[in-house]
Order: C-alpha cells, then sequence, then structure tokens
C-alpha cells in the first residue's frame, strides 16, 4: 500500500503538515498570509528577512524567488495562482487553469498547484462529472486582501533610537557567532560547554534528542547523527535545531502552530533593530530566550525597558534545502579537508565520487515507512468521502482510492475515525 505524507525537510513543509484546523487559524493573521504568499516556495525556514534587512542582492530562493538582479524578482506559478484568484469569488476549472502556462510548463503548473493544495491556500474538488475544479480558502483570501489594499501595522514597530543603546553590527555579529559556537562545543563536550551557557531545559531536550546519547552513570556522547549535524554547514544545522525545536513544542505544552506563527511574524523584524520585550506574549517570551541562546537574538537590559535585537545569524538559514543534506554536507566536507594537492584539482572531489554518494543516500531515501491504518468495505460513497474528508481535516489522510473506496490515514487518528464511523452508521 502506498504512503503519502509530507516529509519536513524546510519551513514550509512543517507548516503544510499542519492539520487543517491550525492552518486556518494561522491564516486568521494577515500578516503569516503575506508571509506565505512571500516564502511559501522556498525551501528553507525563515528563508530570508525581507528587503528591510538588506540582505536580498543575489539572493536566490528556490520556486518563488528567481536569481535577483535589481531587489528581489519573485517569479513562478504559484505566487501567480494566487494573485491572479485573489480576487477571483468562483471556483476556476482545472482546464482553465492550464491555460494560463504553455504546454511545455504543465510539470511546474502541477507543482504548483500541489504546493498550494497542501498549505490550503486551494481546495480541490471533483464534481460528478469528475470535472476537477479549484478555490481559493477564504479566510486566506479575505485577509490577504486587507493585507495588500490597506496594508497593517507591523507585529511591533522597532523603538526609536534614542531610548535604546545599539550595539554595532560587528559586535552584534560576534555575539551571535560567540553564541553558536558555544552551542557546537556543548555537542562535543557538554561539561566545559557547562561552564560556559546556561541553556533552557526546553533546548537542552532538543540538543539530547538524537544528537546525544546518555547512558546511566556515564556523560553525554555524540551520537551517529551528532556527528553528522557537526558535518552541515549552520544553514542546514540551524534549520535541524529549529525543526526540532517546533516537533519538541507540544511536550513543552505549547501549540507548535503557535510557535511556527511567532517565528513568520520574526520574518519582518529588522537585523540589528530593537524590540521591546512587553510586546511578547508568555509563549513568544520564551521562545526569544530560547533563540538567543542559540545567536539569532540578542537580548538587552535598559534601565526601564528591556528589548531583543535580530542578529545577522537569522539570515543565514539555508535558502535551499530541496537537497536532502546528508550528500550536500558529506561533499563539503571533503571539499573543505582535501589535501593541498588535491584541492588545487576541478573538481576537488571526482564526480564519480559524488555520483556514488548521490547513489547511496537515494538508495536510504526510497521509502520512509509510518504507522497507519487501511479503511475499506465502506457501505456507500457518501460514507467514504465523508471519511476522507474527516481525516482530511486533521492533517491525517496519507493516501485514498475513489474508485475500490479504500484509504490510509495515521495510525494515532484511528481511535477518532472509528468513532466518527460509527455514529455515521
Amino acid at each position: 500500500m502506498p504512503q503519502v505524507r509530507i516529509i519536513a525537510k524546510n519551513f514550509i513543509d512543517m507548516v503544510a503538515s499542519l492539520p487543517a484546523v491550525k492552518l486556518d487559524l494561522l491564516y486568521a493573521n494577515p500578516f503569516i498570509c503575506e508571509a506565505i504568499l512571500r516564502f511559501a516556495m522556498s525551501e528553507g525556514i525563515l528563508a530570508v528577512m525581507l528587503e528591510k534587512a538588506g540582505i536580498l542582492a543575489g539572493l536566490e530562493i528556490i520556486g518563488w524567488v528567481g536569481p535577483t538582479k535589481k531587489g528581489m524578482s519573485l517569479s513562478p506559478l504559484a505566487k501567480k495562482y494566487v494573485l491572479q484568484m485573489l480576487y477571483i469569488d468562483t471556483p476556476i476549472p482545472a482546464k482553465s487553469l492550464e491555460e494560463w502556462v504553455l504546454p511545455d510548463g504543465l510539470s511546474k503548473h502541477r507543482a504548483a498547484i500541489d504546493r498550494l493544495i497542501q498549505l490550503r491556500v486551494l481546495s480541490e474538488t471533483i464534481d460528478r462529472k469528475k470535472e476537477t475544479s479549484y478555490e481559493m480558502n477564504k479566510k486566506f483570501q479575505i485577509n490577504l486582501q486587507k493585507q495588500l489594499i490597506y496594508g497593517g501595522k507591523l507585529p511591533r514597530e522597532p523603538m526609536a533610537s534614542n531610548a535604546v543603546i545599539l550595539p554595532s553590527s560587528e559586535e552584534l555579529e560576534i555575539y551571535a557567532l560567540e553564541q553558536w559556537e558555544r552551542f557546537l562545543l556543548h555537542l562535543i563536550s557538554s561539561k566545559e560547554a557547562e561552564k560556559l551557557t546556561n541553556f533552557s531545559s526546553s533546548m537542552m531536550k532538543v540538543f539530547q534528542r538524537g544528537l546525544l546519547s546518555q547512558r546511566e552513570k556515564e556523560g553525554s556522547r555524540l551520537t551517529e547523527y551528532g556527528f553528522q549535524f557537526l558535518l552541515m554547514d549552520t544553514n542546514a544545522q540551524l534549520w535541524y535545531i529549529i525543526r526540532e525545536y517546533i516537533a519538541n513544542a507540544e511536550e513543552r505544552g505549547v501549540d507548535p502552530a503557535t510557535i511556527i506563527s511567532f517565528l513568520l511574524e520574526l520574518s519582518f523584524h529588522e537585523t540589528g533593530q530593537a524590540y521591546n520585550i512587553n510586546t511578547l506574549n508568555e509563549v513568544q517570551l520564551n521562545t526569544i530566550k530560547d533563540l538567543s541562546d542559540l545567536g539569532l537574538v540578542k537580548l538587552q537590559q535598559g534601565r526601564k525597558e528591556s528589548w531583543f535585537l535580530p542578529t545577522k545569524l537569522a539570515t543565514t538559514l539555508s535558502v535551499s534545502l530541496s537537497d536532502t543534506a546528508t550528500r550536500k554536507q558529506i561533499v563539503s566536507f571533503l571539499q573543505q579537508n582535501a589535501h593541498p594537492r588535491v584541492a588545487e584539482k576541478v573538481p576537488t572531489v571526482p564526480e564519480n565520487v559524488t555520483d556514488q554518494i548521490r547513489l547511496w543516500e537515494s538508495d536510504l531515501n526510497r521509502v520512509e515507512m509510518s504507522p497507519a491504518q487501511l479503511y475499506d468495505e465502506f457501505p456507500s460513497k457518501d460514507l467514504f468521502e465523508s471519511a476522507c474528508d474527516f481525516a482530511r481535516e486533521y492533517g491525517a489522510l496519507l493516501w485514498d482510492n475513489s474508485k475500490k473506496m479504500q484509504l490510509v490515514v495515521k495510525a494515532e487518528l484511528h481511535a477518532e475515525m472509528r468513532e466518527y464511523l460509527r455514529r455515521q452508521k
């Protein structure tokens, strides 16, 4: 039985994996809708800190942002479709949408539509004549209209420059690098790092999960995944940590959607500017403290006010994680540590070696298993479709076959699905 699921290789994949109910809650915020419009086809978490950060020259974000010449070039189809459908209140036939692209662009067209469906920006409907149509999420549509037409007050404005003492850009960069180096030291020698750092318990759980192992009466040891982590570049390391931080949110009693919403809000903040901590709620304040442990923000205390400043380290988060990190990190490690004589050669790593690494990695990633439950033998088509909708609302639908009236859902929804089907009989 084939299994289809969203693998959170990047931040937007993680957004897309949220249950429908939580996605709709995110779209109640106009700024989140704009952030999705900007970043939904990028391949990394907090891909850029927007034009205000002054770092967009030469940046290429896979999908929505092409190679930049002057400023930011937000190109392809996903954003084009959102903007063209923004004021269309009725479903659009799939055949009509296909007319918006040239014949040789149909594969990109399908990829763009699939991405927007994953994000619940678009919904797909098949009528009795088996004709497919698409309609924009009303909540997303209305709030994006408001944001683009009227603008809106930013989640929080920078504090007046005469009210705070700001560090120089060099000082802020040194701080960020020192914090990050302390974090890496923690992975190598936790006892030594304890003298230098004061990481929160929530972040400690992230570090220890997968990266460190700890046995009774023994100190922490770096696992195989921890070693791989050290081989990654900073971009991939940051994404790994943030991804685990979000995944571990419920254990801290925090809704992952709340963390995602706040991280999207932070994309509207300027590097090096001060933002009043009093504008944060309890969850946001705890998140900012955790991010400061990694050097993504710097906390400062004045006589009366406290504030945080985003650092440049936050802007180094990967803009392209569509390619898996394992192969890239190994090749990068070989390139950076090549013998001087070998390093003079072009390419440094022979193509046959990189090809073998690629084949090895693709073999590892062919299949991903996940606990699931199969449902079949539905007494009616209506009950089958109703069950699909129920599973889809919870983000638990893995696969369905309307012809055979079979569906597969995540195992954790089995009890709720069984009760739902019982009530429908």
